[in-house]
C-alpha cells in the first residue's frame, strides 16, 4: 500500500471522489453510512478486465457494490467505513493487476497525459524497429536463389533479432504484464492471445535464428512480429486519443469545480485553500474565467455568468448583490464574493454530476450481452489456434505455429467490446453539451425504436412560468384578496409545481397580510392538488384543499381557475378562486412537426379540462389530445398503446406523472421543474426548449444505427479473417493489421456522434416570446 492511497483513509478527503449514499447530510459520518467513491482505472483494456476489477471489489468485505466501465475506464463502488477503507479495496485493485486512482480533477489528468506519453513512446520504438527490421528482411525476399550467402542471411537474421529486442521488451510490455497477470489470476482477457502470439512469433523466429538447420529454422518471422506490434499499438494509440475526446466530452461537464478558490480569512484578506475544504457559510472570491465553487449569494461586485451546463442556454446571466449564483457556472467579467450556501452533492451542479457518473457506468443490453460472450469467445480463440496449430503441424511445424498466430490475433474481440459502450458514452456527452443529461444509457437504445411520443401539457407543451391573473374571494369567506392569496401561497409552498410557484410568486409581490393560520400534515395528490389540516388561534381546525374543483368539492368552474376551500366539521365552504395564464412553447408546434416527419406519432395526455387541451393541441398541431386525465388515467392510456404493440416515449415535467414516467419505455423531463434526484426520467432536459427531445430522439436512431454498424463490422471481420487465418491465407502482420483496423473503425464509426444533428444552435436556441393564454391546472 503506498502512502499516497494510505491518505484517502482520511474522512475529510472521502468527499473529494465521492459521497455519502442516502439523504445524509454531507460532511456528517454516521456509523452504518455508506460511501459511493468514483475511481480512474490504469491498465484495463477491455470488456474482461472489467469484470475481473468487478469480481475484485466484490469480494473484499464491506464493499456492497461495484461496477466499472470498460469505455470510460472508471469505477463506482459502494462501502462501509466501518468494514473496509479506500486504501484496502484499492489494494484489491492492485492485486488484481490494475491502479486505481481518485476520480478528481489533478489525477485523472495525470493520469491520462501519463497514460499517453507511455503509448506514444512505445508506438515510436515499434516504428523505428520496425522499419529497421524490414530494411534487414527486403534482402531474403528479393533475393534469387544463390544471392545471399549462408553467413550474410544469418547475419541479416542476427541483426533483425537484435532489432527486435526493444519491441519485445518494451513495447510489448503492457500485453505481456497483462497476460501474466491473468494467468496468475486464471483468467482469460483480450490481451492473453495477442501476448501469445507475439511471444510464439518471437521464440519460433529466434530458434529459427540460433539453429538455422533445426524444424524452424527455414524462415524467421521478425518482420511480422514488430509490423502487428506496430499496427497494434497505432491502432491502441489512436483509440487512446479518441477515447480521451470522447470521455472529455463528459468530463467536461463533471469536471467544472475549480481545484481551488480564494476564501476570506478572519482578518478580511484572502488565501487560496482547496475547493473541498470549503463550509457552509465561508466567503468566497471569484475571479474572472473561475468556475462558481459552490452555490451561494453574491455580497460584492457584479458580473455575468454562463449557465449553459444548468439552463442548456448559452446567453449570459446578469449578476449583482443579493443573486444566486451556481456551481459548475463560470464568471465571466468581474471579481465577486460569494456567501457559501450549498456544497458537493447538496447543489444542482452536484445532483448533475451524479446523474452522469451513474450514466456513465450503466451498461446497456447490447453491451451486456457483449461481455457475457467475451471471455467463452476467448476460450474458444485459444481452442480454435491450438486446433490449426495440430492441423498444420504435420506439413510444416513453423507455418503451423505462425497459422496459430494469426487466429490469436485476428480473432481478438476488441471491436466487439467497443461497439456498443462506445457509441451510447459519445451520445451521452454530445446531448450533456446540449443541455441534456441522459440518466439511463438503456433509455437510448429504447429512444430508437420509439414510434410514439406522448406530452404532458402544463409546464411541457407550455411554459411553466405561470401567472395569477385574477383573485375572486367567495362572499362570506371573511378574507380580503391579499388574505386569500396569502394563505393559498402558504399551501403552495410545499409543491413544485408550475401553479404553486405561480400563486408563491404572486403572493411574494402583494403586501403581506397578518395570517393567523397554522397549517399541518400537507399534502400534495398528483394530478388534483394540495390538502392540509389548518386552524385559526382558538377556532376550530379545518381541511384546507386548494386545486381542482373535484378536488376542493365544490361546483364546478367556469373559466380557468384555481380554487381553494375549507371543510369543517364536513362541511364544504368555498374561500376564493385565482384565474391563472400560460403560455405555448413557440417551438412546440415546430418540434411537433419534426417528429411527425420521422415518422413519429404523437399524442397529449393532460389532466386540465379537456376544452383547454384541444385548445393547446390545436395550436401545437398534435391530433389525439385527451384532458381530465388522472395519472392513473394517463398511466392506462399509456398501457393501452403499449399493448397495442406501440414503443412509447413520455415527455412531462417530473412533478404529477411519476407513474406514466416510469410505465414509458423511455422519459423526458424538464430539469427545472422538480429536484434532479427525485426524478424518475430516463432523460433530464436542463433547459426550456422542447427542441432537444426531437434532437434527442433523432440522435438515439442515430446512434442505434451505428451501433448496428459496428457490430455487423466486428461480427463480419471474424466470419471472414478467421477462415482466411486457419486456412493460413493470413500471415500475423496482416491478422495485427485487421485487429488494430477493426477496432480503430469502431471507435471513429462511434466519434461520428459527436456531432448534434443540425448543429448545436437546435438544442439550444430559446424563442425570444410567447403569448399567454388561460388555463385551468388540475
Amino acid at each position: 500500500m503506498s502512502d499516497a492511497t494510505a491518505l484517502l483513509d482520511d474522512p475529510q478527503e472521502w468527499s473529494a471522489f465521492g459521497r455519502l449514499c442516502g439523504a445524509a447530510t454531507e460532511g456528517e459520518l454516521p456509523a452504518d453510512g455508506r460511501w459511493e467513491s468514483h475511481v480512474v482505472l490504469e491498465g484495463m483494456h477491455c470488456a474482461a478486465c472489467a469484470l475481473t476489477i468487478e469480481d475484485a471489489l466484490r469480494q473484499v468485505p464491506g464493499v456492497a457494490e461495484a461496477d466499472v466501465s470498460a469505455a470510460t475506464r472508471r469505477a463506482r463502488v459502494v462501502w462501509s467505513p466501518g468494514q473496509v477503507l479506500p486504501s484496502q479495496w484499492m489494494e484489491a485493485v492492485r492485486k488484481a493487476g490494475y491502479r486505481a486512482m481518485p476520480a478528481m480533477d489533478a489525477f485523472v489528468r495525470e493520469q491520462r497525459q501519463r497514460e499517453s506519453r507511455r503509448a506514444l513512446w512505445r508506438w515510436l520504438v515499434a516504428g523505428f524497429c520496425m522499419m529497421q527490421v524490414m530494411m534487414y528482411a527486403w534482402p531474403a525476399y528479393q533475393a534469387m536463389p544463390g544471392d545471399l550467402t549462408a553467413e550474410m542471411e544469418q547475419l541479416l537474421r542476427w541483426a533483425s533479432w537484435v532489432i527486435s529486442l526493444p519491441v519485445v521488451l518494451f513495447a510489448c510490455g503492457p500485453f505481456f504484464s497483462s497476460a501474466l497477470r491473468d494467468i496468475r489470476q486464471r483468467r482469460v482477457s483480450m490481451d492473453l492471445p495477442v501476448a501469445l502470439g507475439m511471444l510464439i512469433t518471437f521464440v519460433v523466429s529466434m530458434i529459427g535464428t540460433f539453429d538455422p538447420t533445426g524444424p524452424f529454422g527455414r524462415e524467421v518471422y521478425y518482420d511480422s512480429l514488430t509490423m502487428f506490434v506496430f499496427f497494434l499499438l497505432t491502432g491502441r494509440w489512436l483509440e487512446l486519443r479518441l477515447r480521451n475526446r470522447t470521455a472529455g466530452a463528459l468530463e467536461a461537464v463533471m469536471n467544472r469545480l475549480p481545484d481551488s478558490v480564494e476564501r476570506r480569512t478572519a482578518e478580511g484578506g484572502f488565501v487560496r485553500v482547496a475547493t473541498r475544504r470549503l463550509q457552509v457559510g465561508d466567503v468566497v472570491r471569484v475571479l474572472p474565467g473561475e468556475a462558481f465553487p459552490a452555490d451561494g449569494r453574491i455580497l460584492a461586485g457584479s458580473t455575468q455568468a454562463d449557465e449553459a451546463l444548468l439552463t442548456g442556454e448559452s446567453t449570459p446571466v446578469g449578476k449583482s448583490p443579493g443573486s444566486t449564483v451556481t456551481a459548475g457556472s463560470h464568471n465571466l467579467r468581474s471579481a465577486v464574493e460569494v456567501a457559501v450556501d450549498a456544497l458537493g452533492a447538496q447543489t444542482r451542479f452536484g445532483q448533475i454530476v451524479a446523474l452522469m457518473e451513474a450514466a456513465s457506468l450503466q451498461k446497456p443490453r447490447l453491451a451486456q450481452l457483449a461481455d457475457r460472450v467475451a471471455r467463452p469467445f476467448l476460450v474458444g480463440v485459444l481452442l480454435a489456434a491450438l486446433l490449426a496449430a495440430v492441423w498444420w503441424w504435420p506439413t510444416d511445424p513453423s507455418h503451423a505455429l505462425m497459422v496459430a498466430v494469426a487466429v490469436l490475433v485476428v480473432t481478438c474481440p476488441c471491436a466487439l467490446s467497443l461497439a456498443t459502450p462506445v457509441a451510447m458514452l459519445t451520445t451521452a456527452g454530445t446531448l450533456a453539451r446540449g443541455g441534456v443529461l441522459v440518466r439511463n444509457l438503456q433509455a437510448l437504445e429504447a429512444l430508437a425504436t420509439v414510434d410514439t411520443v406522448v406530452f404532458d401539457k402544463t409546464g411541457t407543451l407550455t411554459h411553466d412560468r405561470m401567472a395569477v391573473s385574477g383573485t375572486r374571494v367567495a362572499p362570506g369567506a371573511g378574507l380580503t384578496p391579499e388574505q386569500a392569496l396569502g394563505l393559498a401561497a402558504m399551501l403552495a409552498r410545499h409543491s413544485f409545481h408550475p401553479v404553486s410557484r405561480a400563486l408563491v410568486a404572486a403572493a411574494a409581490e402583494t403586501e403581506k397580510p397578518s395570517l393567523p393560520w397554522t397549517l399541518d400534515e400537507v399534502q400534495e395528490l398528483p394530478g388534483a392538488g394540495l390538502q392540509a389540516r389548518a386552524w385559526q388561534m382558538g377556532q376550530q381546525e379545518v381541511i384546507l384543499r386548494l386545486g381542482s374543483a373535484a378536488h376542493a368539492r365544490v361546483a364546478p368552474m367556469e373559466g380557468q381557475q384555481v380554487v381553494l376551500s375549507a371543510e369543517r366539521a364536513g362541511q364544504v365552504a368555498e374561500l376564493a378562486r385565482f384565474a391563472l395564464s400560460e403560455a405555448l412553447r413557440p417551438e412546440a408546434a415546430s418540434v411537433v412537426r419534426q417528429l411527425r416527419s420521422a415518422g413519429i406519432d404523437v399524442q397529449l395526455l393532460s389532466g386540465d379540462r379537456s376544452a383547454a387541451v384541444q385548445g393547446v393541441a390545436a395550436r401545437a398541431g398534435i391530433d389525439v389530445a385527451h384532458g381530465d386525465c388522472t395519472p392513473q388515467d394517463k398511466l392506462q392510456r399509456l398501457q393501452a398503446l403499449q399493448a397495442g404493440g406501440h414503443c412509447v416515449a413520455m415527455v412531462g415535467d417530473g412533478l404529477n406523472d411519476g407513474p406514466v414516467l416510469a410505465g414509458a419505455h423511455a422519459s423526458f423531463a424538464f430539469g427545472k421543474a422538480v429536484p434532479l434526484a427525485q426524478s424518475r426520467s430516463d432523460i433530464v432536459v436542463l433547459g426550456d426548449n422542447l427542441a432537444p427531445v426531437a434532437l434527442t430522439l433523432l440522435l438515439a436512431r442515430r446512434t442505434l444505427r451505428i451501433v448496428r454498424q459496428n457490430l455487423w463490422w466486428a461480427a463480419g471481420y471474424n466470419a471472414v479473417g478467421v477462415p482466411l487465418a486457419i486456412a493460413g491465407y493470413m500471415p500475423a502482420w496482416l491478422a495485427g493489421l485487421g485487429m488494430a483496423l477493426s477496432s480503430l473503425l469502431v471507435v471513429m464509426n462511434a466519434a461520428r456522434l459527436a456531432r448534434i444533428p443540425g448543429g448545436d444552435a437546435v438544442a439550444i436556441s430559446q424563442p425570444a416570446h410567447s403569448t399567454p393564454m388561460p388555463v385551468e391546472v388540475a
